[in-house]
């Protein structure tokens, strides 16, 4: 049998381990830093590798969705309208309150 190729995904030191596939999000951000949603390759411009959308929230310890987390920042836009159905159709996107559905098996390393 032929091993799956395997990509490194370069994490910060405080990002939360993966939860288990259907368990709620914590942000690790590894969907998001293996490949943008439908609507992070808009912001990205490509489908492949990390999305441009992802922020990391220092004091949460966390990844966070810029979409979701600071859409005018992302987008440009100011009008309060606009920026609601950006955030509602990224929490759509990456089926935030679904659980998580990255299938990916994570090996970490320490110092």
């Amino acid at each position: 049998m032929k091993a799956s190729p395997q990509t490194v995904l370069w994490l910060q030191p405080g990002a939360p381990p993966k939860p288990a596939l259907g368990a709620p999000c914590n942000g690790c951000g590894l969907c998001c830093l293996r490949a943008p949603c439908p609507l992070g390759t808009l912001v990205s411009r490509r489908r492949t590798g990390a999305c441009a959308a992802l922020r990391w929230d220092g004091a949460e310890q966390r990844y966070l969705c810029g979409l979701i987390s600071h859409p005018a920042e992302l987008t440009g836009w100011h009008r309060p309208w606009l920026l609601a159905m950006v955030q509602r159709v990224a929490r759509r996107y990456i089926a935030a309150g679904d659980g998580c559905d990255a299938d990916i098996d994570v090996i970490r390393t320490g110092k």
